[in-house]
């Protein structure tokens, strides 16, 4: 029998930026379903490694799988095809567009609509469906034909999350997606977050500590680019070594 396929994995993925080594060493696997969250001091290298898993930065030596399949040297969009979509710190989305107009665009790719100059939008059934339903998951019907540009904040980062998901991506990383948020805010947003996820592989990193422990099934703890510990909230929590290096007990 073959072994479990992780949907995600890092094997001692090193970055250096000159001569300065960002990520030294780390190796994570992320099951498949399972939602995993990154914590670390600021610096500590966790939106590099983001840019890693995603395609935006190459690694310097290492490798990353996606569902077994190296992904180390693709490009942003091709790792994108092979269905993992992420998010980021900033808001980015298309603000003259409406929130439906956003995510039936996200949509379009996955469904098989390439580059065609020809076909209306309007006639896309199943794309029009698809941004229907995500629409309907996020919360944002009555937002529905409204620019995304005069969104409250926290729609926007609902928006993002929903972008994220419309192309059926089944691996999903969030940058800090409650950054910025009250606390009524964060929670709803930890709850969509948990309901879109169902069924999904997760990878976020997040400052706010009730939502990492809250939401996550195992974190994952950067020091100075160096992954010193992986587990159960639980664990995490116990242990000394996190707590001193980052959770700031005694």
């Amino acid at each position: 029998m073959n072994a479990r396929i992780n949907a995600l994995e890092l094997k001692d993925v090193r970055k250096s930026f000159g001569k300065s080594e960002i990520i030294r060493g780390t190796t994570l696997s992320v099951a498949k379903g399972e939602r995993c969250a990154i914590i670390g001091p600021n610096g500590a290298g966790k939106s590099t490694l983001f840019n890693l898993v995603s395609g935006r930065f190459g690694i310097t030596s290492g490798d990353i799988l996606l569902h077994g399949r190296s992904v180390a040297g693709l490009r942003p969009f091709e790792i994108n095809r092979l269905g993992l979509a992420r998010s980021f710190q900033i808001s980015n989305l298309f603000e003259k567009l409406s929130v439906y107009e956003n995510l039936r665009c996200a949509a379009l790719w996955s469904l098989g609509y390439k580059y065609s100059f020809w076909q209306r939008l309007g006639s896309l059934r199943d794309a029009h469906e698809r941004a229907q339903q995500v629409l309907e998951e996020i919360g944002l019907q009555r937002q529905r034909d409204v620019p995304a540009g005069v969104l409250t904040y926290a729609e926007q980062r609902a928006l993002e999350i929903g972008i994220t998901i419309a192309g059926g991506a089944d691996v999903i990383l969030l940058d800090e997606p409650t950054a910025g948020m009250s606390r009524s805010e964060s929670d709803a947003a930890v709850e969509l977050i948990r309901k879109v996820t169902v069924g999904k592989t997760l990878l976020m990193v997040e400052h706010d500590m009730s939502v990492v422990f809250g939401l996550a099934d195992k974190i994952a703890v950067l020091v100075y680019g160096e992954m010193i510990a992986f587990d159960t909230p639980a664990n995490i929590r116990a242990s000394a070594d996190v707590q001193a290096a980052y959770l700031g007990h005694s």
